[in-house]
């Protein structure tokens, strides 16, 4: 029997809890049933194009937040403590700039594929979690991902640059233009590691590493990091659910590229794994549902049989 025929012979209309079924059918493919346990990987790195004025905020925040996240008090520190999920801080390179994109490649190709491989050394360590979610900091990150995603995908840099976490429509603009130059300036390089970044890198590496776990996908760089190990290797996107969908506009895109539906649409734009955190007692809900209704049989009530 499938397990959407278990959820059928559950006392209610057929398909009534909507995606929520389509939630426990696919953890229970991934995971299975048992109750799930969960982290949530916050990758922290900074990046050289920082120096292109494309944040609202300087680079030194993104040390800053490391504080803030060992304290406790970080936005995701908060949501996973009501979830019940762990905090882990990877610090692939904050006080160590990449390269700025905007005129040469954030990382050699041999540095990409060694922290690929950290995240995939990070996954097995992390084996004995039924859920890895993938939070990310660091000042500039967001046009570092519109690069990545607008190479991966072949769209105009307009298409994939957002306000990030604040900019107004000149600093959008100008985001634009950045993205613009390192598409040009890293043309025919490998895309992850010209473009991509240490966390994002790390992260992609974790989405390949993981084994018979799901990878909860944040928003739109912690997605745009999926697809990169979608890309590296097809099929990845099976142990993948997507938690959000942000306002940045590339986030719809890359989530359409990978085919995943977001469960929540709140508006989210903060990062560090907020959204993925949030979606976590969705997740057991969807098995709670699964393994403890009751079914027309065990409770006496009648089917209607369809």
């Amino acid at each position: 029997m499938s397990t959407q025929d278990e959820l059928d012979r559950k006392t209610k209309p057929r398909g009534s809890l909507g995606r929520l079924e389509e939630l426990a059918v696919r953890i229970d493919a991934i995971r299975g049933r048992d109750p799930l346990r969960a982290v949530i990987v916050v990758a922290a790195g900074d990046h050289g194009v920082a120096d292109e004025g494309v944040s609202a905020y300087p680079q030194e925040v993104t040390r800053q937040m490391l504080a803030n996240f060992a304290g406790g008090g970080a936005a995701v520190s908060v949501l996973a403590r009501q979830a019940g999920a762990e905090v882990r801080v990877v610090d692939v390179g904050v006080g160590r700039p990449t390269g700025n994109i905007a005129v040469e490649p954030a990382m050699s190709r041999e540095e990409c594929a060694a922290t690929v491989d950290q995240g995939r050394a990070l996954a097995r360590e992390l084996s004995s979690f039924d859920v890895i979610a993938l939070g990310e900091m660091g000042i500039a990150n967001s046009t570092v991902a519109a690069a990545l995603a607008a190479a991966l995908l072949g769209v105009e840099p307009e298409r994939v640059c957002g306000r990030g976490t604040g900019l107004d429509e000149a600093g959008v603009a100008h985001k634009v233009d950045v993205v613009r130059r390192a598409l040009a300036a890293n043309a025919g390089e490998d895309p992850l590691a010209a473009l991509g970044g240490r966390e994002l890198a790390l992260l992609a590496g974790i989405a390949l590493g993981a084994e018979r776990q799901i990878v909860l996908l944040d928003g739109f760089i912690s997605s745009t990091a999926a697809l990169a190990a979608e890309r590296l290797e097809p099929g990845t996107v099976g142990k993948m659910i997507a938690s959000h969908r942000s306002p940045e506009p590339g986030h719809a895109l890359v989530l359409e590229a990978l085919g995943l539906r977001p469960l929540l649409d709140l508006g989210l734009r903060l990062g560090e794994g907020s959204g993925a955190a949030l979606a976590l007692p969705l997740l057991s809900a969807s098995l709670a549902i699964l393994n403890e209704m009751a079914t027309f049989d065990s409770a006496g009530v009648t089917d209607s049989g369809r």
